[in-house]
């Protein structure tokens, strides 16, 4: 009988702890949707970056593979935008699963830390699928050893879901009513506190505006008037995409989302992406009539150039000349995009609005939309709501009032102002106005002008509150919270 050849001598594995067998190392595996996230987050942290700059030159660079789809797509913005919204929650409830301060955790970690816990909180991705997904991203991007670190606290933050979790880090309402919102709804409690001054009423207004504040605002086109038309706008995205404006004849909101870029009418500048309200705001400076001349309007603050736009095509409608002034000489440009083709007279300027580059009383009307904390587009900027902090007000107060007073000067008299901020909390509103016009601060004289009833300028437009001014709410309009006061030169 031969005899058998033979047969090599495996080698064991090495053991591990308890005598088992090691398993072999596995290169953690790119997961191109959740690397982009998590990208944009720390573009967002480190460079004070906003999301909706950062994500669409990312996306478009991803789409370029083959194997990205569009549904990949739409779930890299759901982690960016739902983690950015839900950060103050998320941070609670990751706080409560570790045994040190929040700020000693390094950013990046936290990063992943926070994707990972709107995955399980936030999305229907299923308990498995988002701890192991996450922690594959974190051995990536930040070495197998944290990784068992985001994999502990995952698996804690996944022993309950968001209600469950909500009942244990926020206080209750009545202990701390401001607190139990600022967790419940993810805001800074400041922000929650300058929301409810601005809103009055109880609780049930405060929590419906929270709530629409977490809410993904639709993508609104405006036609501009002699250049473009709603039908073109419906009938360019589709009817089962699109749907007309609720308040602007010249609105059409892109209900199922989509790429305005991708429209012949927005890629020539006859229509363009702006939110309704700003468009009322621009549309009831152009309404409001006025005696005698009404040929020289200003848009003092005009970049990036959505509402000088609008503008223009009103003026070019009756003849009139548009000035459209930018302090900064790239947003300047900006503007000089979005006015090129307007049928009218205009110009464009790089010029500061509080050291005018013209006239005293050389205009019949003046939109004076003035920097502010950007509380009112929280919707669209979430990561706005942690950057700010309450003594911004301070440092805009002194451009806002002045830039008021240089309006009213600009303006003949007879001619109307409007004065407009993306904003509602009442320092950078109503006290602004009052101050202006009482001549409060050192130095300065009451002015002559007087406030004049801007509701009747937004026909159609409910729930304007008792006037003079008019603050529009996401939650009552669908709007961003646009402030305008209407005023009018009496000498």
């Amino acid at each position: 009988m031969s005899e058998q050849p033979r047969q090599p001598r495996r080698k064991p594995a090495p053991a591990g702890a308890g005598g088992k067998q090691a398993k072999p190392y596995r290169r953690p595996q790119k997961d191109p949707v959740r690397m982009l996230a998590f990208e944009v987050l720390r573009a967002v942290d480190e460079r004070d970056a906003y999301a909706n700059l950062v994500l669409p030159p990312l996306l478009k660079k991803a789409r370029q593979d083959e194997k990205f789809e569009a549904r990949d797509a739409a779930l890299a913005t759901e982690l960016v935008y739902g983690t950015l919204r839900r950060q103050g929650t998320y941070d609670a409830v990751i706080k409560a699963c570790i045994d040190r301060p929040l700020r000693e955790v390094d950013p990046p970690v936290l990063d992943v830390l926070s994707l990972g816990a709107h995955q399980l909180l936030g999305t229907r991705i299923p308990t498995h699928a988002a701890v192991s997904a996450s922690v594959e991203l974190a051995r990536v991007v930040l070495g197998d050893g944290r990784a068992k670190f985001v994999n502990a606290v995952l698996r804690k933050i996944a022993a309950h879901d968001l209600d469950g979790w909500l009942e244990r880090v926020a206080p209750p309402y009545e202990d701390d009513a401001e607190e139990h919102l600022a967790v419940y709804h993810s805001h800074p409690r400041w922000v929650v506190s300058a929301l409810w001054d601005a809103l009055g009423g109880g609780r049930a207004g405060i929590e419906d505006l929270l709530e629409a504040d977490n809410e993904r605002p639709e993508v609104t086109l405006v036609a501009r008037p002699g250049r473009s038309t709603p039908e073109e706008l419906l009938e360019a995205v589709g009817e089962e995409s699109a749907l007309p404006g609720r308040w602007s004849p010249y609105a059409v909101r892109m209900a199922e989302g989509g790429e305005p870029g991708a429209l012949e009418a927005v890629r020539d500048g006859r229509a363009g992406v702006q939110d309704e309200g700003s468009q009322l705001v621009a549309m009831a400076l152009a309404a409001v009539p006025v005696e005698g001349r009404d040929e020289r309007w200003l848009d003092g603050c005009a970049g990036p150039g959505g509402k000088a736009a609008l503008l223009a095509a009103l003026a070019a409608q009756r003849g009139a000349f548009l000035l459209a002034s930018e302090k900064q000489p790239h947003r300047a440009r900006l503007v000089e995009r979005s006015l090129a083709g307007n049928p009218g007279p205009y110009q464009v300027i790089a010029a500061d609005g509080t050291r005018p580059a013209w006239l005293p009383g050389s205009f019949d009307r003046v939109l004076m939309d003035v920097p502010c904390s950007g509380l009112g587009a929280l919707r669209r900027r979430p990561e706005a709501r942690w950057r700010r902090r309450p003594e911004d007000l301070e440092g805009f107060a002194p451009l806002q009032r002045g830039l008021l007073r240089e309006a009213l000067s600009a303006v003949r008299v007879g001619g109307i102002v409007g004065y407009a901020t993306c904003s509602p909390h009442l320092a950078e509103t109503r006290v602004v106005v009052d101050d202006v016009l009482k001549g409060r601060g050192a130095g300065h004289s009451p002015v002559s002008a007087e406030l004049i009833d801007a509701r009747p300028f937004m026909q159609g437009v409910p729930a304007l509150g008792d006037g003079p001014d008019v603050q529009l709410w996401p939650h009552l309009h669908g709007t961003d919270a646009m402030y305008l006061a209407l005023l009018r030169r009496t000498a």
